[in-house]
């Protein structure tokens, strides 16, 4: 099934984890530059994409040597050492918190981060977050990819033995989400603000997309201007840079936009995994397949760096949780100054990068020889 890894995976899940970071930190200036700002969907869809990519490569090469069954098992415990790591991560981001906060005083840092219920009712807060009912700002992408990874010994089989089935069942769990509102309760009567159940149909077709990808094709012989399905693809992402741009000036968007698109565009929902960000993910990733194919500018240093984070992604995530209120308060104790914003910015991207250039190391001097073939993490 895998044979190598493919190298561009890595790189845009390190770009991703960039974006998050970024785009974690209030009033960041760098945050204006990630995906957000230029279509309908951002980091979290290329995040849970490869994720599922990643896990139906690795997971799925383990089915095929030793079965189902030792996959499954594989599976469950890495997602235990997920549960485990989000547990230690809440804990240690909430004493980030309370200290921030007590230095900081010019805004709530613990009413910002959703934490008052902690401090209003611990002992169930405690509870719930054991549960993972009680989800703080920034936690909620691992508690969606625990449950994600959990669920994938269900799926694993019929997506390696009938892709378009699985595909199929995924999408309608997905339609009828957007029908009648399913959701996993969460704390105070509140919903997750990822809907597992709308973001598993991006997992799902993550798997399905690295699946295909071990497949021989025969390659399109006519130009790209001519092949209809990237001319749509391509087009979906255009029309949205300009929709995106405008919603940073309100009055112009409410000039420019008419009524009825409006009505049919928003709103865009992130929880539900709105069909305008499912498609305009879908139709961007296609088109930078199709305009970026594998070759030498993988071996550039700057992408080898990004990609050695994105080899690394759970801890690096980690790591990227605890600094943004890290850099958030530093920013605020310098009165929000643009210097201070972009210097916390690329300071905690050396971070992350020094932290995976660490991880590099030890995970070379703990194998006695590289090994020529390899699969993509799971993390």
């Amino acid at each position: 099934m895998i044979t190598r890894r493919d190298h561009r995976i890595d790189f845009y899940r390190g770009l991703a984890l960039i974006f998050i970071f970024w785009d974690h930190i209030p009033q960041n200036p760098l945050a204006n530059f990630t995906l957000r700002n230029f279509g309908f969907s951002d980091a979290a869809e290329i995040f849970v994409f490869l994720a599922g990519y990643a896990a139906v490569l690795a997971y799925g090469r383990i089915a095929e040597r030793s079965g189902y069954l030792i996959a499954g098992v594989r599976i469950l415990r890495r997602a235990w050492v997920l549960y485990v790591v989000h547990i230690f991560l809440l804990v240690l981001l909430m004493g980030i918190i309370f200290v921030a906060n007590s230095h900081v005083e010019t805004r709530d840092m613990i009413q910002e981060m959703n934490l008052n219920y902690f401090l209003l009712d611990p002992q169930q807060a405690l509870v719930d977050e054991l549960l993972l009912r009680f989800k703080p700002n920034l936690m909620d992408p691992l508690p969606l990819y625990i449950v994600l990874l959990a669920g994938l010994p269900l799926v694993l089989p019929l997506l390696v033995k009938h892709t378009g089935h699985a595909v199929g069942l995924s999408l309608a769990v997905y339609g009828l989400t957007q029908w009648f509102g399913w959701n996993i309760p969460a704390h105070g009567n509140g919903l997750w603000y990822f809907n597992p159940y709308a973001w598993q149909a991006l997992f799902v077709l993550g798997g399905a997309a690295a699946l295909h990808s071990q497949q021989p094709h025969a390659a399109d012989p006519r130009p790209l201007h001519r092949q209809p399905l990237f001319m749509a693809c391509a087009g979906i992402a255009a029309l949205s840079v300009p929709i995106a741009l405008s919603w940073k000036w309100p009055a112009l968007h409410d000039a420019v936009m008419p009524q009825w698109v409006s009505e049919h565009l928003y709103p865009i929902s992130k929880t539900n995994l709105a069909p305008v960000r499912l498609v305009h993910f879908l139709a961007l990733a296609y088109c930078v397949a199709k305009l970026i194919p594998t070759g030498a500018w993988v071996q550039h240093w700057l992408v080898q760096k990004v990609a050695m984070m994105g080899r690394y992604s759970l801890e690096i995530f980690c790591l990227s949780v605890v600094l943004a209120p890290l850099a958030d308060m530093a920013n605020a104790l310098g009165d929000d100054r643009l210097p201070m914003q972009v210097a916390t910015a690329l300071a905690g991207l050396g971070l992350m990068l020094g932290l995976a250039q660490w991880l590099e190391w030890n995970k070379r001097l703990t194998s006695p020889s590289p090994t020529a073939t390899g699969v993509v993490s799971s993390a």
